[in-house]
């Protein structure tokens, strides 16, 4: 299993992460998967691109 160390957001400290099996054919065109999981506490992060999509605030209105 393939492991790497990055910050934790939820152990606030460097930890390592490891990658499950891909079960989503992210890997099949062997890609890598962006799924990972800390090894301490199971916190999964998704790394790579992520598409950026517009978000539309409505105006709340004073009743």
């Amino acid at each position: 299993m393939d492991s790497r160390q990055w910050a934790c957001p939820t152990c606030e400290e460097e930890r390592d992460f490891v990658q499950p099996p891909c079960i989503d054919g992210h890997s099949g065109d062997g890609g890598e998967c962006p799924e990972w999981i800390c090894a301490d506490c199971g916190t999964a992060v998704v790394t790579g691109d992520a598409a950026v999509l517009p978000v539309v605030v409505a105006a709340a209105r004073a009743a």
